[in-house]
């Protein structure tokens, strides 16, 4: 292939990717993360087919003049590029699966790219679904919580098909200014379970340094400076202190609400504990994390930022 053809080729392309651009986007799945990333694709002209269990999650996209229909199956009826951004592995199924489910009337070539953090080997099995239906399934969790997701920086780590990768490049990289290909469907998966491990562990690791300057008079916000210029800097430390009154615009400035809640954690580190046991790999503080982020949903954490195990600890004193 000469210069001259790559070029036809390669303009051909961009038309058709401009094209496709124009047709509607499926979204399903508008939480606290979901919402600000659907907002993003609006911000770059993408029409939204949504949906989401509570009506009123939808209202405001509505009033933007988007389109909201009653079921992920009649998503998949209007579009044929569809991102799903849900809690839960169960709900991700029911998604998929269930009775008015995606899979009901999926058109053949669609892209189906699943936002959610679950786990592996369900992405693997939704997969297999998903192409038995002559459609494309990846799976693309992301990072750097809400705040991330409202500025477009979210890191989305994809697994799937290589050869699907630049599509879905290109609806990712309208919410990320991260996009990463991992390899094969679950890779994706499998990279954010390691990555929400270690920000358990990195942030309960900062209560608890935080907590013990604290105690010993250290003023809060003088600590995190100093750890924020030393060996013990990580982004629990410096872009989302636990403490409150060190950050701004954290939730641990207003009460712990918003952002990443416990009982997702509890759920992430729950998916690193099932993997770390059927690859027989040791983890013994992901572990001791889970139990901690378990012990926060029995003792009322549950619907409060992962960043409330600092008042967690302070309020445990025989812990």
């Amino acid at each position: 292939m000469n210069w001259v053809q790559r070029s036809v080729r390669d303009f051909g392309k961009v038309c058709s990717r401009s094209m496709a651009s124009k047709t509607p986007v499926g979204f399903i799945g508008l939480g606290n993360m979901g919402n600000p990333m659907a907002k993003n694709l609006m911000k770059h002209g993408y029409p939204l087919i949504i949906y989401d269990v509570f009506p009123d999650a939808c209202k405001e996209f509505q009033d933007a003049g988007e389109q909201v229909v009653s079921s992920p199956a009649d998503v998949a009826e209007k579009a044929d590029r569809i991102i799903t951004m849900l809690p839960t592995t169960i709900n991700t199924i029911e998604a998929y699966s269930g009775a008015n489910g995606i899979l009901k009337k999926v058109k053949k070539g669609s892209l189906l790219i699943d936002s959610s953090t679950i786990d592996p080997a369900v992405s693997k099995e939704l997969a297999k679904e998903v192409e038995k239906m002559g459609a494309v399934f990846m799976d693309a969790p992301v990072s750097g919580g809400v705040g991330a997701a409202r500025s477009g920086n979210l890191t989305f780590m994809v697994g799937g098909v290589e050869d699907e990768f630049a599509a879905a490049q290109e609806l990712l990289g309208c919410m990320g200014s991260n996009v990463v290909y991992c390899g094969p469907v679950g890779t994706g998966q499998a990279a954010k379970i390691c990555n929400n491990m270690l920000l358990a562990v990195s942030m309960i690791g900062t209560a608890e340094a935080m907590n013990l300057g604290i105690r010993l008079g250290l003023d809060p916000k003088l600590l995190a400076k100093i750890l924020n210029m030393s060996s013990g800097r990580c982004w629990s430390s410096d872009t989302y202190n636990p403490v409150p009154g060190v950050m701004d615009g954290v939730p641990s400035a207003n009460n712990y609400q918003g952002g990443f809640g416990t009982t997702l954690m509890a759920k992430d580190l729950g998916l690193a504990q099932d993997s770390a046991t059927s690859t027989k790999s040791p983890i013994l503080l992901g572990s001791l994390a889970h139990q901690i982020y378990r012990m926060m949903c029995a003792k009322g954490y549950s619907k409060k930022d992962f960043s409330s195990v600092f008042q967690f600890l302070r309020e445990e004193e025989t812990f």
